[in-house]
C-alpha cells in the first residue's frame, strides 16, 4: 500500500481543487458545515450529505499517521524490491495472469495497456485483492485531514470526490473504507482518481473498485493510458512509458519496482 509521503505529488495531478475552499483549522463540526455547503454548490445531495457526514468524527490517529509520514524512501531499489517483490508474489502474480488471461486480453485491446504491468501494480498494492485495502472510513479520514490546515485545498477536493462516488452509488456507505489518505480499493485509487479514471468494465452500471476484478484492472489501465502509455514500448526508467507511469506514484524507486515485478511475471 502507497504510504501518504510518496503520493504527493499524485494529489497534485489528480485532484479536483474545489473553487470556493472551506476555511481550515477552528471548530471541526464548523468546518464539516461549510463543507457541507460547499458539497451542495458542487451538486451533491443533501441525502448524500447527511449520510456520509452527518456525525463524521475528527480522527487524531489519522492525523498523528500523516506527521509521522517523512515522504521519501530510506532504502536502495536493490533492499526495497526484496521486501515488496519475492517468489510467493511472484507465483501469484502468474497465476492471476493465467486465471484472467481473457480480461487481460480485452482490456490490453481497449488500452494499450500490457497485462503484466497491470498485474504488477494489483500484486503491490493490496496482493492482488487478498490484502490490506484500508480500514479506516473514507469519509473520517479526508474530513479530518481536509480541517487540517497543511494541504486543506487537497484534501477538499478528495471529499467532494468521495461524495460523489457515494452518490453515483458506485459504493454503499459501508464500503467506503480505506487508508490513510482516504485510497480506496484494489489498486489504492485516490477518490479524485476513482471519478477521473474510473471504468465500469463488467457492465453492471457502477465503479466497483473493491470487488470487481474486471473494473479494477479496466480502471488502472485508463488511468496509465490516458497519461500516454504505450503498449510495445519499454516501460523501464527512462522510458516515455516509465514517465507515464508517474501519475501512478511520482517515485522513481516504487516506479522501477513495478517494472522489475512486471518483468519477473513475464520471465524476462
Amino acid at each position: 500500500m502507497r504510504k501518504l509521503g510518496l503520493i504527493i505529488g499524485f494529489f497534485v495531478s489528480a485532484i479536483a481543487t474545489p473553487a470556493l475552499a472551506a476555511r481550515c483549522g477552528g471548530d471541526f463540526h464548523t468546518f464539516v458545515q461549510s463543507m457541507s455547503a460547499d458539497a451542495a454548490s458542487a451538486g451533491i445531495s443533501q441525502a448524500t450529505i447527511a449520510e456520509a457526514l452527518g456525525g463524521v468524527q475528527q480522527d487524531f490517529g489519522v492525523l498523528a499517521f500523516d506527521r509521522r509520514q517523512r515522504g521519501t524512501f530510506t532504502k536502495t531499489f536493490e533492499q526495497y524490491v526484496a521486501t515488496r517483490v519475492g517468489s510467493v508474489r511472484i507465483n501469484g502474480g502468474r497465476a492471476m495472469l493465467r486465471r484472467y488471461a481473457d480480461l487481460l486480453s480485452s482490456i490490453e485491446a481497449k488500452y494499450g495497456v500490457p497485462r503484466q504491468i497491470l498485474v504488477a501494480i494489483w500484486g503491490l498494492e493490496s496482493d492482488f485483492g487478498k490484502g490490506d485495502m484500508g480500514k479506516l472510513p473514507v469519509f473520517r479520514v479526508l474530513a479530518t485531514m481536509s480541517h487540517d490546515c497543511r494541504r486543506t485545498e487537497l484534501f477538499q477536493g478528495e471529499l467532494l470526490a468521495a461524495l460523489k462516488i457515494l452518490q453515483r452509488g458506485d459504493l454503499p456507505l459501508h464500503e467506503m473504507i480505506g487508508a490513510y489518505a482516504g485510497e480506496i480499493g484494489q489498486t489504492q485509487f485516490l477518490p479524485s482518481s476513482y471519478i477521473k479514471y474510473g471504468v465500469d468494465f463488467d457492465g453492471d452500471g457502477r465503479v466497483d473498485l473493491r470487488h470487481s476484478v474486471a473494473d479494477v484492472l479496466a480502471s488502472t489501465a485508463n488511468l496509465l493510458h490516458t497519461n500516454g502509455f504505450k503498449m510495445g514500448a519499454p516501460y523501464g526508467e527512462g522510458s516515455a512509458n516509465f514517465e507515464a507511469m508517474r501519475e501512478w506514484n511520482h517515485a522513481v524507486i516504487y516506479r522501477k519496482t513495478i517494472a522489475y515485478f512486471a518483468d519477473q511475471l513475464v520471465g524476462r
